[in-house]
């Protein structure tokens, strides 16, 4: 056994128990230090959003309708006298022009009235130059003495008789002759024809058969209706802007036109005519433009969508769609203020178009709107790094997103 006082074995057992203690604790609180440092070094920078500064912007609003294309001019062809389809001279569906031959009536009947009307022409031109000499021969007995006032006047009353039996055979001739030309049916107008009707050999009766349709190709209209709010508000327009002018928009201005299917409205037509009256069942004005149709693309009776200007606000503010949320019946934005902080605000909208709203109320020019980098931001309140964007502060044209507006057929 050893009995060295200095030696480390006799120090008392507390003693050392109350080093180690103290050198563990150091080594745990040596610890805790390096992990908090470690957690401020890695804490992350806020985060980076996109941000557009609004701007007051003069814009035109436009709104869409639905309507239909019709031709300027459309004709159903009857047979002006009855007869028999002697020959069709076109081409279903084809382009005619304007005189061109398309249906033959049987003739021979119509020929053979009119040389008995030439026959009756001859014989009234005859029966007059008798009764002119008859009754000139009269006139000289007169003078002389040899016949009476009362058989001079029965002479000139046969030749006056005489001149209009010839004026009843001209006509005959005339209605005869009319009557032959209308036996060749002619196109009225230049058009696209449809199909026959009626084939060769049946019977067509004068102004009740329907030959065939022909309708005009270019140019053509499209009506629409607008409702009573739409035209009351265009009339306030124009009285804020224009007080000489009856409306913002009337007979003289471009509308855009589209078809079904094709995006936007890639056409351009000009208002020609304005109704006089609003339909009382269905609460709108019918409005008609022209449409430059060269090519035939447009077809009678196609549907069409109608985009025309409604207001001008000169002082408006334009946010990007995809920047406005919606919270229950609510819509919002998030904007970054001076301290980088973002704060929410409800928002009510307007129009649309390619993908920015009119912004009524809730935000005003200067405002930060935060257009990119929303699932970044868990809650209000949070710290951003704002990133400023350039938006199109050129004149915006604005629509509602779908058409509307009844259908007049």
């Amino acid at each position: 056994m050893n009995t060295n006082p200095a030696s480390p074995w006799n120090t008392p057992r507390p003693a050392v128990l109350m080093a180690a203690g103290i050198t563990l604790l150091s080594a745990l609180l040596a610890g805790c230090n390096n992990n908090l440092e470690a957690t401020e070094m890695t804490t992350p920078p806020p985060p980076a959003v996109d941000v557009a500064e609004l701007s007051t912007q003069s814009v035109t609003l436009w709104d869409a309708f639905t309507g239909h294309v019709a031709a300027t001019e459309s004709v159903a062809l009857r047979p002006r006298v009855s007869g028999y389809i002697d020959a069709i001279h076109f081409q279903e569906g084809e382009l005619v022009e304007q005189g061109q031959l398309l249906f033959v009536i049987d003739p021979r009947p119509y020929q053979a009235q009119e040389r008995a009307a030439q026959a009756g022409l001859q014989r009234a031109e005859s029966v007059l130059s008798l009764a002119r000499s008859e009754a000139q021969r009269a006139r000289s007995l007169f003078q002389r003495r040899a016949i009476s006032q009362e058989e001079l006047d029965q002479r000139l009353a046969t030749q006056a008789g005489a001149e209009a039996g010839l004026a009843a055979a001209r006509a005959e001739l005339d209605s005869a002759q009319l009557d032959l030309e209308f036996t060749r049916v002619t196109a009225p107008i230049r058009g696209r024809v449809s199909r026959a009707q009626i084939t060769q050999g049946n019977l067509a009766t004068a102004d009740q058969t329907l030959l065939t349709t022909l309708v005009s190709v270019d140019p053509v209209f499209v009506y629409f209706e607008i409702d009573q709010a739409t035209y009351y508000q265009s009339q306030q327009q124009g009285y804020q802007n224009q007080p000489d002018e009856q409306a913002f928009f009337g007979p003289g201005d471009e509308i855009r036109v589209g078809l079904t299917g094709e995006p936007g409205f890639p056409h351009r037509a000009v208002l020609d005519f304005v109704d006089n009256q609003l339909n009382r069942q269905t609460g709108t004005l019918q409005y008609r433009a022209r449409l430059a149709n060269p090519g035939g693309r447009f077809k009678p009776g196609q549907f069409a969508r109608v985009e025309i200007p409604i207001e001008h606000l000169h002082q408006a503010l334009l946010v990007d769609q995809k920047a406005v949320m919606t919270d229950q019946d609510r819509r919002f934005v998030y904007v970054v203020g001076a301290d980088n902080t973002v704060a929410r605000r409800d928002v009510q909208t307007r129009h649309r178009v390619q993908g920015k709203l009119v912004i009524e109320q809730g935000l005003s020019a200067g405002d930060r709107v935060i257009v990119n980098g929303l699932q970044r931001i868990p809650v209000a309140g949070v710290l951003v790094t704002p990133e400023l964007v350039i938006t199109d502060t050129d004149d915006a044209r604005v629509a509602v997103s779908a058409p509307r507006g009844v259908i007049h057929m």
